[in-house]
């Protein structure tokens, strides 16, 4: 059972930055991507960025693409997101995930499969 834990949220005025930390412990077979996810009051839980464990592979939301960079730390069994330019768009609970898979869509896109794994949440406020 893997376990996520977030670090790194809070609150910033619009046009600046946070690093957003997850760590994770436990045992899995594979944890083959990590990722952050955001939800918005009211709207749909979307992928922001995710990593693959093992090759660095990464996929962006359109939304956040040049503002927003995944990496990890193997070593310390960390991912983290590195978010510039913040809007008050980029305002929502941010929860990291693991044990998925990446499938490539027509026209580009890509999606995940079931999530294994849910930290509990960090919450970024961007206000304007």
């Amino acid at each position: 059972q893997v376990e996520l834990v977030e670090s790194g949220g809070g609150s910033v005025q619009a046009g600046g930055s946070l690093r957003l930390s997850c760590t994770a412990s436990g045992y899995s077979d594979s944890r083959y991507y990590m990722g952050w996810f955001r939800q918005a009051p009211g709207k749909e839980r979307e992928a922001v960025a995710v990593i693959n464990i093992d090759d660095n592979g990464t996929y962006y939301g359109d939304s956040v693409k040049g503002r927003f960079t995944i990496s990890q730390d193997k070593a310390k069994n960390t991912v983290y997101l590195q978010m510039t330019s913040l809007r008050p768009e980029d305002t929502a609970m941010y929860v990291c995930g693991a044990d998925f898979l990446v499938i490539l869509t027509r026209g580009g896109g890509w999606r995940t499969t079931t999530i294994g794994a849910w930290g509990q949440g960090t919450q970024v406020t961007v206000s304007s």
